[in-house]
């Protein structure tokens, strides 16, 4: 009989995810991270009661440890170097499929489950496990799991990919759990607030001065807060007024500067990516057609493919697109499955 620990964040999908595993005969335990000092301690309790109403054990593993280490330093060390970090890619990869799986691992338990919206499925032609989009596409999280290993995607059980949402909350009602009518959540969880520059004056003990809002020329044409206080393609809330619509273009956090421009300057054809994670190929030989996306919360877009380094991939849009934050990742798809992923470095014309 095959061995699963269930990841367990309290919520409705990995509560379902636990039905299913269940269903398909496995011998499981639910497990919760305590992630932060006095935070998480209701959904620890709720994972604990769909667990003792499932009928199995459920652990709870400190790993503050290594979320203050892995996660949070990683995005505080990502932002004031003037990027645009996402903490839930950097989760994923060193804690839910690093350090619990390697509790899973020394425990021996043959595979790890969560709840999120992906599906796994092994490709005998090309002896590789593929990250496939969830049959709910408006839920679906492969942009999050783009960096999974091979080792890892053949450990890995993703329950709910193959179902909707509501059908996820059905079930889980029908089942009488107390997640089932629970919120998503929506925030970074060590930023609940939403407030970034406070989180980092708080966590590195840092002010950050004012400085010289710039033209795309060079030139000084106003003062802003703290170059840190803004994000590629932000328009509100610069501070000041200019005769024109003005856009964050481009940010130097060394010099403290923040470059400015008009929405026509914000598109880019081309995106260069580094740490690079390949999933249905090993590498890319020569163009390769795909659709890309550069941010989570839009579609992707046609795009050619090209390696230009072992770790450096670039991505030639058909149509430019806006606003390429650095720090983002950028996925490709072949249809509903990742070609690969990586960290944009920038954007270029």
């Amino acid at each position: 009989m095959n061995k699963a620990m269930i990841a367990m964040s309290g919520g409705v999908d990995s509560s379902v995810a636990a039905l299913l595993t269940l269903q398909q005969g496995m011998e499981a335990v639910g497990a919760t991270m305590r992630l932060l000092d006095g935070c998480g301690e209701n959904d620890i309790h709720d994972a604990e009661s769909v667990c003792r109403r499932l009928g199995i054990e459920h652990r709870v593993f400190d790993m503050r440890g290594e979320f203050d280490r892995e996660v949070m330093r990683r995005f505080a060390d990502a932002y004031l170097g003037g990027e645009t970090p996402n903490p839930c890619i950097i989760c994923n990869r060193f804690i839910k499929f690093g350090s619990l799986l390697d509790r899973a691992t020394e425990s021996e338990f043959d595979h790890i489950v969560t709840g999120h919206y992906a599906s796994v499925r092994y490709d005998a032609g090309s002896g590789r496990w593929h990250l496939v989009k969830a049959a709910d596409h408006a839920k679906d999280q492969t942009y999050f799991l783009y960096m999974l290993s091979q080792e890892q995607l053949s450990r890995i059980l993703f329950p709910v990919g193959e179902l909707t949402k509501p059908e996820v909350r059905e079930l889980a009602e029908s089942n009488g759990f107390v997640t089932s009518r629970k919120h998503d959540s929506q925030d970074i969880c060590f930023v609940p607030d939403g407030d970034y520059v406070g989180f980092l004056k708080g966590y590195r003990g840092l002010d950050f001065p004012a400085g010289d809002f710039l033209d795309l020329s060079g030139n000084v044409i106003g003062r802003h807060s703290g170059a840190v206080r803004y994000t590629i393609g932000q328009r509100k809330g610069l501070g000041m007024g200019f005769n024109k619509p003005m856009y964050v273009c481009r940010k130097d956090m060394a010099a403290n500067t923040v470059t400015l421009g008009g929405n026509d300057d914000l598109f880019s054809r081309r995106v260069i990516v580094r740490n690079i994670n390949m999933m249905a190929v090993s590498r890319i030989d020569g163009p390769v057609r795909a659709a890309a996306k550069i941010r989570y919360s839009q579609g992707e877009a046609p795009a050619t493919l090209i390696q230009t380094g072992e770790d450096e991939l670039t991505i030639e849009f058909d149509t430019p697109q806006r606003a390429v934050a650095p720090g983002q990742a950028a996925v490709c798809y072949d249809g509903d499955c990742v070609i690969c992923g990586g960290r944009i470095v920038r954007g270029e014309n």
